[in-house]
């Protein structure tokens, strides 16, 4: 596994409160706060921490009242896991402007680029069911293309924590592994296009905070080819069509998540029909706020 860099970065947004981050490492939970301080729980249920609505609250009392660890922030980088134990993994789609034209492009011989334009439009976004846990990878972890696909890209896309009522406490990264000549094929084979082993990758972190992002945050793509620069696209949140909420609210309409879920919010990013990924490639995904979710195609 590839060890994990912490990076500072600077931002023009300043949180009015103490942001935090949250780690699953083999041993347990990793919080890291605001002021690069470490705090350990050993031995503590993902589920039950993270399903918490007043997550920041529980978060911010740890740190206030435990004395940091300095060698669990050694953890992040040797024992990192990725941040799900039982939760379902869901996503969205035709989120974005670019990702509507990518749709259409990609399945206009099979006669399937009107669905794409027409769901950008509605009321009611694409959702569908992305993977189960054993289908998730962390980071530095393997991720996969399929055998029977041509055409497969990374989707770089924000991920939010929801709990089982419904409340997002927390924001990670995301790469929503796709085939986009089956879909291109026929939009009925989205199912067989985006759910697979090792279809998708989430990390390093869940980012707690009591405030919504900002809408100046920035999604950066970058893929390395034997060490250099292959693809790289950014795109901002201000670019999304529809709002985190929004998108939870219809995937919690008729569907219960007793330890919540994550929510994968679509991608603005797209690369071209001339750009395919490669056995080996390094796919880089960063997050404004976030950090970056590096992983390699298997």
């Amino acid at each position: 596994m590839q060890r994990l860099k912490r990076e500072k970065r600077h931002f023009i947004f300043l949180y009015l409160v103490p942001i935090m981050k949250l780690f699953k490492v083999r041993p347990g939970i990793v919080i890291e706060d605001d002021n690069s301080n470490f705090f350990l729980l050993e031995h503590v249920s993902w589920d039950e921490f993270v399903n918490d609505d007043k997550l920041y609250g529980k978060m911010k009392s740890i740190t206030h009242t435990q004395k940091p660890v300095p060698e669990a922030g050694d953890l992040i980088a040797s024992a990192i896991m990725p941040p799900v134990q039982s939760q379902e993994l869901w996503a969205c789609g035709v989120t974005y402007i670019r990702s509507k034209e990518g749709r259409q492009e990609e399945s206009k011989a099979a006669g399937g680029g009107d669905f794409y334009a027409r769901v950008y439009e509605a009321e009611r976004p694409e959702v569908f069911f992305k993977a189960t846990p054993h289908r998730i990878v962390g980071y530095g972890e393997k991720v996969n293309i399929r055998k029977d696909s041509t055409w497969d890209v990374p989707e770089p896309e924000l991920t939010l924590v929801v709990t089982a009522s419904g409340k997002i406490v927390g924001y990670t990264i995301g790469n929503d592994m796709s085939s986009r000549s089956i879909e291109g094929e026929n939009p009925l084979y989205l199912p067989q296009a985006k759910t697979y082993d090792a279809c998708a990758a989430l990390g390093p972190c869940v980012f707690v905070t009591e405030e919504a992002l900002p809408s100046n945050t920035v999604i950066a793509l970058e893929i390395l080819r034997n060490g250099k620069q292959a693809f790289h696209g950014t795109v901002g949140l201000d670019q999304m069509r529809r709002t985190p909420q929004e998108l939870v609210s219809f995937v919690f309409r008729e569907c219960s998540f007793p330890n919540g879920c994550l929510v994968m919010t679509g991608t603005g990013i797209v690369p071209g029909h001339d750009f395919t990924l490669k056995p080996g490639d390094e796919i880089r995904i960063t997050i404004d706020h976030i950090g970056t979710l590096v992983n390699t195609v298997r």
